[in-house]
């Protein structure tokens, strides 16, 4: 890993809060050129500091009202069950994070549906019959404390 200096740490951190602050912006709140700027960025991205910049959207405007965090406990533990459940993940859409874990279950699904219907369907025709889940817990989220994409930085 290449050493951060404290601008780079600083435009990170802007980066983090809005990907598509200009240049100018960045520059006036750094102390720097906007080309100073320009050409940092680059090299942050070029080094793989930044792996792109994605457009958040307001789930409640697209009629996505409920959230939850669904546990998966798999049938088996082989390469053939985790590869399942990955083409199972890239092909759901209302999956939009997965994590393997330690623990009793295997896997965490994110997911967004338009009401408990649609999440009872998720889970009772998409994910019960797959044939390397076996168990399902759902948790749905009743408020959001906090939902930042920000990693913490060094100080």
């Amino acid at each position: 890993m290449n050493t951060l200096d404290p601008k780079d740490l600083k435009l990170l951190a802007r980066l983090q809060k809005d990907g598509q602050t200009p240049a100018q912006e960045l520059a006036d709140h750094l102390g720097m050129s906007a080309s100073q700027i320009s050409r940092r960025r680059q090299r942050l991205e070029s080094e793989g500091y930044i792996i792109g910049t994605p457009c958040r959207l307001n789930p409640a405007r697209l009629n996505l009202n409920v959230q939850a965090f669904i546990q998966v406990e798999t049938r088996a533990q082989s390469n053939g069950t985790h590869q399942s459940i990955k083409r199972l993940v890239s092909t759901t859409p209302e999956i939009v994070a997965a994590w393997t874990l330690t623990g009793e279950a295997d896997y965490i699904f994110r997911v967004y549906c338009t009401d408990l219907a649609a999440l009872n369907r998720l889970v009772q025709d998409v994910l019960l019959p797959h044939d390397s889940i076996g168990r399902v817990h759902s948790q749905i989220v009743m408020d959001q404390v906090k939902d930042d994409t920000a990693l913490p930085l060094p100080r």
